[in-house]
């Protein structure tokens, strides 16, 4: 999933999760795991977050 932050940039994590996990629920954990890092603040926009499935 990556992340749009006010610096311009765009961050990416990995959210392991199962398969009928909501895509909002991995947006809140990959955003709650950036917001506790010493990056800047990430846009906390659902809609800002590309998120692809890894199989």
């Amino acid at each position: 999933m990556a992340l749009p932050a006010v610096d311009g940039r765009q961050y990416v994590y990995r959210v392991d999760a199962p398969a009928e996990a909501l895509l909002a629920d991995l947006f809140w954990d990959a955003w709650h795991c950036h917001d506790e890092s010493a990056f800047p603040r990430a846009w906390d926009v659902f809609d800002a977050a590309v998120i692809r499935r890894v199989d």
